[in-house]
């Protein structure tokens, strides 16, 4: 999941990437993450201007459930396309070597690939 997808959840917990997160956390969905996914969800996570009312711990206990029901991910090649934001690359990267889906409401970010969908696409595909 792309960052602003967790970002949506919580901004808003009952729309579509709150579904989205919502399995996750319960197990239902595996995310893949390595340590640089997990440190932006919780720069971002943390910032003032989102106004989440998270406490620390809330975000560390949501990432940490995260990590526990998902799983870790080495790249052991990074991409070397251009991309409008680097700091997307890392989520990219690691769906491809997961052989994953990668979950995005900012698709232009990224290239046109067949495992880059938005969430609701992802909420269409059978057995989600």
């Amino acid at each position: 999941m792309d960052t602003n997808v967790l970002v949506s959840a919580f901004l808003s917990p009952l729309g579509t990437p709150g579904h989205i997160v919502s399995v996750a956390l319960r197990g239902q969905l595996q995310a893949c993450y390595n340590q640089a996914i997990i440190d932006e969800y919780e720069e971002v996570l943390s910032k003032p201007k989102f106004r989440f009312e998270l406490s620390p711990e809330q975000i560390q206990f949501a990432l940490k459930t995260l990590q526990d029901a998902g799983v870790s991910c080495n790249i052991s090649v990074a991409s070397v396309f251009p991309m409008i934001d680097e700091s997307d690359r890392v989520f990219y990267d690691v769906a491809k070597a997961a052989g994953a889906l990668l979950i995005t409401g900012n698709m232009k970010h990224y290239p046109s690939e067949p495992f880059i969908v938005t969430p609701r696409d992802f909420m269409l595909l059978p057995n989600v």
